[in-house]
């Protein structure tokens, strides 16, 4: 992190009783695209193995490789489509054909099945956050997950041991720490929450669909996460202040 980062803060107590617990983004329901063409009547279901899939906004590598059980992610997914994706594996660009190394069927809903359910799109954000609330416990093991699963779908690298480990030398856990010490604090930008983040980089580093508030315990282990990957290659190569 920039400097506040490199010493350990000290912990203020716990001044709010209630912590607003971390919300996960939004598991878009997408259309999958078979081999074999579908016909306007019935669904066509890909068969196992190599697929072509064409993109649609909202996509993932993450996604459509979990979606195909891809052996290998999708880093191995990436690594076959360099060529077509680019550079940029968190860039997906709509109407890109991908070749999948499909290891289970996936159901490919027919043109008309899409139609019938483009209505329900404008709830599914607001269904999809209500259920990883509601699968993420509001404690320390339950933010650490429900970040996992969120930097799983932005291709951000980092493991639960690596991620606990920066999360207990920095603020012992405590998502409301603060660090009203050091030169970033004398500064005005004191480092704030679990893996204590100053607020340009956090919002240099906050991925879209998590909360925008660096007390935010999940939405604070995402961009801090998000940070390190980009200096350290991965959380998991951060051993010390950072």
């Amino acid at each position: 992190m920039p400097r506040g980062k490199h010493r350990r803060p000290r912990t203020t107590p716990l001044t709010h009783r209630v912590v607003i617990a971390g919300t996960g983004t939004a598991a878009l329901a997408l259309p999958l695209l078979g081999a074999t063409a579908a016909s306007a009547a019935e669904p066509a279901t890909a068969k196992v193995g190599s697929v072509v899939y064409t993109t649609k906004k909202g996509d993932t590598l993450y996604g459509i490789a979990d979606r195909y059980d891809v052996q290998g992610g999708w880093k191995q997914l990436y690594k076959d489509n360099r060529k077509a994706v680019g550079d940029n594996p968190r860039l997906i660009h709509p109407g890109t054909d991908l070749k999948v190394r499909a290891t289970k069927k996936v159901s490919t809903p027919s043109k008309t099945a899409d139609k019938a359910a483009a209505p329900a799109k404008k709830s599914s954000v607001a269904q999809a956050t209500q259920s990883s609330v509601k699968t993420f416990p509001d404690n320390l093991d339950g933010w650490i997950r429900n970040a996992l699963h969120i930097m799983g779908q932005n291709g951000i690298p980092g493991s639960y041991e690596g991620i606990h480990r920066n999360i207990m030398r920095e603020s012992s856990g405590n998502p409301l720490a603060i660090n009203n010490w050091d030169s970033n604090a004398v500064a005005g930008t004191p480092s704030k929450g679990l893996l204590q983040v100053i607020d340009p980089t956090f919002a240099a580093y906050h991925v879209p669909g998590t909360v925008y508030d660096p007390y935010n315990p999940v939405a604070n282990i995402v961009a801090a996460c998000n940070y390190a990957a980009a200096r350290y290659g991965s959380i998991d190569n951060v051993n010390g202040p950072y």
